[in-house]
């Protein structure tokens, strides 16, 4: 089992930055691959980007590839999304995710891990 919690929302400018923490409790961290998705008012769920266990491969949703960054320090238990060039649009609540398949991956069911979410307001 693994546990998450989420750091670093907060309110920002568009075009502004703001990086998120996931920091991961319990046994074998490194063997899962890590998920971020976000969740704006009314809306599903929508997946953001994706890291394998080892750091080695990413994936990212069109809308934010280019501007978000995904890393992970499996010695600290900690993944970060890195986001710049912040738009209203990415007003949402992030969570991180964690699946035992260790790869990224975007579908929302293969995570079974789920952090409680951290807000992130980018305004106009």
């Amino acid at each position: 089992q693994v546990q998450l919690v989420e750091s670093g929302g907060g309110l920002v400018q568009a075009g502004g930055s703001l990086r998120l923490s996931c920091a991961a409790s319990g046994r074998a961290f490194s063997n899962y691959g890590m998920g971020w998705f976000r969740q704006a008012p009314g809306k599903e769920r929508e997946f953001v980007g994706a890291i394998s266990w080892n750091g080695d491969r990413t994936d990212y949703a069109g809308s934010v590839k280019g501007r978000f960054t995904i890393s992970r320090d499996n010695a600290k238990n900690t993944a970060d999304l890195q986001m710049s060039n912040l738009r209203p649009e990415d007003t949402a609540v992030y969570f991180c995710a964690a699946t035992v398949w260790g790869l990224p991956g975007s579908r929302r069911n293969m995570y079974g891990y789920w952090g409680q979410g951290t807000q992130v307001t980018v305004s106009s």
